[in-house]
């Protein structure tokens, strides 16, 4: 089994590394990420401009360009035996309507879009809380056999969140649920023709048993997206 991992991120981040340990010992792992941090780009696609890709070695591809041009590459040019495409791991979750302007969850989506089988991790950072990457990659590695043999149908994909805070040790539930529907409660200030977005993600609404609720009550949440 070939697998291709990417984020939105950069290809140099610790996420991205905690997930490359995650899946080696369940397949080859190639990266294609990007150069840069391209966090909330949603699915934005390069399509009137060529796109540079640096090969460091021979298992990274850095990709000058969005998380969702790295899956594209990734299938129709650079690894077009892929059998699976991993997004993240992602600092910051992306439940509910996060998914729309996730970078993250955007690769996996154009995995599926392009028929390949695929799914978006993100690790929720609970206040005063920093991300355990080795806790992170210990609980991903954990559940990732499970998720691989699951059935997917074509245009699905999966969305995994881990709660916060977690350990290497945690006995985390896994619970499969549907997305959430609320909007996020946020507002902005303007100084002087300057407006700035305040909202605090811990405090959204959610519905009871919805991917957030899960997430934020302790649980992994895992969600059947489609596209």
């Amino acid at each position: 089994m070939k697998i291709v991992v990417t984020n939105d991120d950069g290809y140099d981040q610790p996420g991205l590394a905690a997930l490359v340990e995650s899946v080696k010992a369940l397949a080859e792992v190639l990266v294609v990420a990007p150069a840069t941090p391209q966090s909330n780009m949603g699915h934005r696609v390069t399509m009137r401009k060529p796109i540079r890709v640096d090969r460091p070695d021979s298992h990274t591809h850095v990709v000058h360009a969005t998380p969702a041009d790295c899956t594209r590459l990734a299938v129709k040019q650079l690894v077009p035996d892929v059998d699976w495409v991993i997004a993240g791991i992602n600092p910051g979750a992306n439940l509910g309507s996060d998914v729309y302007q996730s970078g993250t969850v955007a690769a996996a989506r154009e995995a599926a879009i392009l028929g390949i089988r695929a799914m978006a991790v993100s690790q929720y950072i609970a206040p005063e809380w920093t991300v355990d990457w080795p806790a992170a990659q210990v609980q991903v590695a954990r559940i990732l056999a499970a998720i691989l043999e699951k059935n997917l149908a074509p245009g699905q994909f999966w969305n995994i969140n881990l709660p916060s805070p977690i350990t290497a040790g945690s006995a985390l539930a896994i619970q499969f649920c549907p997305l959430d529907k609320h909007p996020h409660r946020y507002r902005y200030t303007e100084d002087a023709g300057v407006y700035r977005y305040q909202g605090i993600i811990h405090d959204r609404p959610r519905s009871v048993g919805s991917d957030v609720d899960v997430c934020f009550g302790g649980m992994i949440s895992v969600t059947l997206m489609e596209i």
